[in-house]
């Protein structure tokens, strides 16, 4: 599917599809925008549910979808919105910054089926030197990715917010409400957390290992 638009949430699209499992039935992208990505999950699973809370993006995004897609204007932090225990994958891209870290994996775990996926696309900002060397290891690909995918753009009236955690809290974070998950820092200012919810409470199940997928 050929994208209309490029941005840093939209380059990373490729991990979030690249870790759906074979056979999935139930899908769903929270915060999913104008549905960019729910139509592209709609090619790798049964059904696929985006929602979102702001009234515009829905409007958009059933503007543009037919199929098995649902779009639903919802908050998903509200546990009487969605169905806990259905999603045999759940994708969040530039989401959970926007409510407390705890909350917002929390809610995303109760939606997972017994050994669902869970795919995130994070943002953190710098506060280390490291980190700030790391951060303007990405301009130059970024200019350059920008003026081949003719400029960087996304749908109007996105809703827009800063993170306010840096990169060592997101990541360790991540690793304590989310044992075994893979957590990666990306070129594009975005980190990418993967984690599979056992198949019973007690089980020990791995993480995906997305880092096996190239690009930054």
């Amino acid at each position: 599917m050929s994208d209309p638009y490029w941005n840093h949430n939209v380059h990373y699209h490729r991990v979030v599809l690249a870790a759906v499992p074979d056979g999935c039935r139930a899908a769903l992208d929270v915060g999913c925008g104008d549905g960019l990505l729910a139509r592209k999950l709609a090619t790798k699973a049964a059904s696929v549910t985006g929602v979102d809370r702001s009234p515009e993006m829905i409007r958009q995004a059933r503007a543009q979808t037919h199929g098995n897609i649902t779009f639903l204007e919802a908050d998903y932090l509200d546990g009487a919105t969605l169905p806990e225990g259905k999603y045999d994958f759940i994708s969040a891209v530039a989401v959970v910054h926007h409510a407390r870290f705890e909350d917002a994996v929390g809610a995303l775990v109760r939606l997972l089926a017994p050994g669902g996926r869970l795919v995130i696309v994070g943002m953190a900002y710098n506060k280390s030197a490291l980190d700030w060397v790391i951060s303007g290891c990405g301009v130059l690909p970024s200019l350059l990715t920008r003026w081949l995918r003719g400029g960087k753009r996304g749908p109007a009236a996105m809703p827009v917010q800063d993170s306010a955690m840096h990169w060592g809290e997101a990541r360790r974070a991540a690793r304590s409400l989310l044992p075994g998950c893979h957590f990666r820092r990306r070129l594009l200012w975005r980190y990418t957390l993967a984690w599979d919810a056992p198949n019973a409470p007690d089980a020990d199940t791995p993480a995906p290992d997305v880092r096996q997928e190239g690009g930054p």
